[in-house]
């Protein structure tokens, strides 16, 4: 319905086959993904329109491969959806993988880092527009400022304004995917792997006070 960052140019196409990196990401989810524990089925308890619907409570669930190679798959379907698209049905299950095939550790991309931030973690975090998938939300846990190569100490915490389908598109290294917390998300992905990722100029919209 062009109502997201999802839709394609033309009305009633999506971006489905577009590359939204030019890295080798890979973002998959469903029982084993990464060695993961996952679901074969669905367990919803209430409908979300064009997401999830209690309809499809208990269908099972196959192993989704939404981005592959920064390219996009797939987009979440409940089954009504996908008979009305002419597609398969897709459901997200309590797991997510992302990995770029990277090896070096986040202490390898510090030390390549004239100068930066290093986040640890992104919370709070709200939709603010759809159709580009803007999000703002907070740092929290630390954040270090770095400078030829060295963390040299840490600074205040920040508000951000920045869209994840764009921070795909401008990522320019990724290091190796690890087990992690998906910290303001994880009542919906309960086990995480993934990278740490450099972003070019990531927006800092204002200093907070958050601690």
């Amino acid at each position: 319905e062009g109502r997201n960052v999802f839709a394609g140019a033309e009305r009633g196409r999506t971006r489905v086959g577009e590359r939204l990196s030019s890295l080798p990401l890979t973002i998959s989810s469903g029982p084993g993904a990464g060695g993961l524990p996952g679901t074969p089925f669905v367990a919803v308890t209430s409908s979300e329109p064009g997401l999830t619907s209690v309809y499809d409570d208990g269908a099972d669930v196959a192993t989704t491969d939404w981005v592959r190679d920064g390219v996009l798959q797939r987009l979440v379907y409940p089954r009504s959806g996908a008979r009305r698209s002419g597609t398969d049905f897709a459901f997200p299950t309590q797991n997510l993988v992302v990995d770029a095939g990277a090896t070096d550790s986040v202490a390898d991309l510090v030390a390549r880092t004239e100068r930066g931030l290093l986040l640890t973690t992104l919370w709070y975090i709200r939709e603010v527009d759809t159709e580009s998938l803007l999000v703002t939300g907070l740092t929290r846990d630390g954040v270090y400022l770095i400078e030829d190569g060295q963390v040299k100490g840490m600074v205040n915490n920040f508000r951000f304004n920045e869209s994840p389908v764009g921070l795909l598109r401008r990522a320019t290294e990724a290091s190796a995917a690890v087990p992690c917390l998906c910290r303001e998300w994880n009542d919906w992905f309960v086990y995480t792997v993934a990278p740490a990722l450099r972003i070019p100029d990531f927006n800092m919209s204002t200093v907070s006070k958050a601690y």
